[in-house]
């Protein structure tokens, strides 16, 4: 879209409607009706024209969750993959789209590896989570680069309002599985503070199933964190507070080329500081500023081992304005900037590069329908300038049931392993690695919501989208990335929340078929079929609950040679509120002992293991003060 046109759009803004008082962000992250990301500032989730999904703290608890990849299994349209147990290399397929085409965020901050483009949600622990929102569909009017399929976006824990609380949580299971976490929280009127730190550990399992000695070992894995939040609040207009979070440790895996014991040494951790401030009855504003690591070493046990690093530095600062021009009419109006520093042991042709974003948007609310209309402009120091923008008008049918229809565009800038990898040489003679010349994937989306709160307890959510994806960025015969792909994907979404018969259940379905136009192939990696659901219930101080989910075959290559079957896995937890102050529970995963791949390693030759059954009991302790 040309500068002209922007313009041209802007000057057609419609007129739109108020809306009512929101609550600050940190009282928004203990309500799961409130959302915070989908448009980068708070709204009731009812308002909002994205499919979301939240996660709140009680859920975490509720459903036992120890990786935030079990808690993404929950969400429709996502499916998980891993290369192995605790720790593995996790990726995330939202809506047919890549790993790297979801943009995860902590706290406000990209986590992601400049290298690779994808980000190591399998090293961030559940324990120092306060929430998580899951947005579906692109945003990339708002965030820029990478919002293709989605925006995850993870918050650290939060403070209280009042008084003290702290927590101690003890946990032992299978495979030599040990977990520790304490931590603390509260505040007053004013001050709101949190500390929390956890230690997770366990043998693992043995990911891969040939025969070579050094892979029969079990990848081992130890994650020690850290987490802290800070907030004060100086009068009704003002309110300053700083986030910080820490994950550590060390990850074995298995060396699927050769016969050496890999491990890294990784860090992922992220901060930031911010003031919010009311500066008049239609003007709010919030600066952040933070910065974001990811630091991975890579060793091996054996004599001389090899020894490569790849560490991404990024800062970045964003200003987001609310503008209430009237009852009907709000404008949200923003700037950000990010830098990425690469620190590597190959000599990339870049190891720096910086992204500036302005984003506008209008939202108006009125009786019978509301709108939405937002356009950015990113500027790049390596690509140049990307603009794009995305549409959408809601009509409420009746006052339980609603329509949205909305057009969205996005776009993922190159890795720098795209761009700026170094050239291989062997025997004299080099070969081109990388391709500076790759312009951004770019995607188009259509969608068609119906939301519906059929009864006082229940709520459906029912989505048909379709994305275009063009100038998609794959290796060629000689290895080269270039942008050559284009591909399309076809959706339906549902996700059901009741209370049954005192149970609450929850129900989550994905349908995609995602496929690249040329050749017609289903993209690699990509499930067509996903279906969760979700059982809990309280008998007094004793609760109960299962899990069952069901993921469709997939095809591990893009020719369609190597197929995965698909798999169902069901799990079984319980807890037992034994005094005021103490909880013991228990959990049991992939209760059949399913055996079942995600991944395979060598040209396909063979799959990675996934865990069979496991069992984990905890106690938490949290004494009154």
């Amino acid at each position: 879209m040309t500068l002209s046109r922007l313009a041209l759009t802007l000057a057609l803004l419609p007129t739109l409607p108020a809306l009512a008082e929101t609550p600050s962000q940190d009282d928004a992250l203990k309500l799961d009706e409130l959302l915070v990301t989908a448009n980068r500032s708070v709204e009731a989730r009812s308002q909002s024209s994205a499919a979301s999904t939240v996660f709140t703290r009680a859920d975490i608890e509720r459903l036992q969750a120890r990786s935030v990849a079990e808690i993404l299994q929950y969400v429709p349209g996502v499916n998980i993959v891993s290369t192995g147990g605790a720790g593995s290399q996790t990726g995330i397929f939202m809506r047919g789209t890549s790993t790297a085409q979801t943009l995860v965020l902590v706290d406000g901050q990209r986590i992601a590896s400049a290298s690779s483009g994808t980000a190591s949600i399998e090293f961030l622990s559940p324990d120092q989570i306060e929430r998580i929102e899951v947005v579906r569909g692109s945003r990339s009017a708002l965030y820029g680069s990478d919002a293709i399929g989605g925006v995850i976006q993870i918050f650290t824990r939060r403070g209280e309002t009042e008084g003290i609380h702290p927590y101690v949580r003890l946990a032992a299971g299978s495979r030599g599985t040990f977990e520790r976490s304490a931590g603390v929280s509260g505040g007053d009127g004013r001050t709101r503070y949190q500390l929390g730190a956890a230690l997770d550990e366990t043998a693992g399992i043995d990911a891969t199933t040939d025969e070579l000695d050094g892979n029969r070992d079990h990848d081992a894995y130890r994650n020690r964190s850290l987490s802290l939040s800070l907030s004060h609040r100086f009068n009704e207009r003002l309110e300053v507070g700083a986030t910080l979070l820490d994950q550590r440790g060390k990850n074995e895996f298995d060396d699927v080329f050769g016969d050496t014991r890999p491990y890294n040494d990784f860090v992922l951790s992220s901060g930031s500081a911010y003031i919010d401030g009311t500066l008049s009855e239609r003007w709010s504003s919030r600066l952040e500023v933070g910065h974001s690591e990811d630091k991975r070493d890579t060793r091996n046990d054996v004599a001389n081992g090899s020894f490569y690093t790849y560490n991404t530095f990024r800062d970045s600062a964003n200003w987001v304005n609310t503008l209430q021009l009237n009852e009907a009419n709000q404008l949200l109006v923003g700037a950000d900037w990010y830098e990425e520093r690469l620190h590597a042991t190959d000599a990339f042709i870049e190891g720096t590069r910086w992204n500036q974003g302005l984003f506008i948007q209008h939202r108006l609310q009125t009786g019978r329908f509301s709108t939405e209309l937002g356009l950015r402009h990113d500027k790049n120091a390596q690509y140049g300038s990307e603009n794009t923008w995305n549409g959408a008008l809601t009509v409420p049918l009746n006052q339980a049931n609603a329509l949205t229809l909305s057009y969205s565009e996005g776009f993922r800038a190159p890795t720098f392993n795209d761009l700026y990898y170094p050239d291989f040489c062997s025997g004299g003679f080099c070969f081109p690695s990388a391709n500076p010349d790759l312009k951004p994937e770019r995607s188009k989306s259509y969608e068609l919501q119906w939301r519906s709160d059929y009864s006082t307890s229940g709520h459906l959510d029912v989505s048909v989208y379709r994305t275009q994806l063009e100038d998609a960025i794959v290796l060629d015969e000689n290895f080269i990335p270039q942008n050559v792909q284009n591909a399309r994907i076809n959706g339906f979404e549902a996700s059901l929340d009741d209370q049954l018969f005192g149970w609450q259940a929850n129900l989550a379905l994905g349908l995609t078929d995602p496929r690249d136009r040329d050749s017609g192939h289903v993209l690699p990696r990509r499930v067509k079929r996903t279906l969760s659901l979700a059982l809990d219930r309280r008998f007094g101080d004793f609760g109960i609950g299962a899990t069952w989910r069901a993921v469709s075959g997939v095809y591990d290559d893009a020719a369609n040679d190597i197929a995965l079957g698909g798999y169902g896995l069901l799990g079984l937890r319980g807890d037992w509120q034994a005094t005021s102050e103490v909880n013991l529970a228990l959990k049991l995963d992939n209760l059949l002992d399913k055996d079942y791949a995600q991944g395979t390693y060598q040209g396909g030759l063979y799959p990675y293991r996934s865990e069979g059954r496991t069992a984990l009991m905890a106690l938490t302790w949290t004494p009154e003060i």
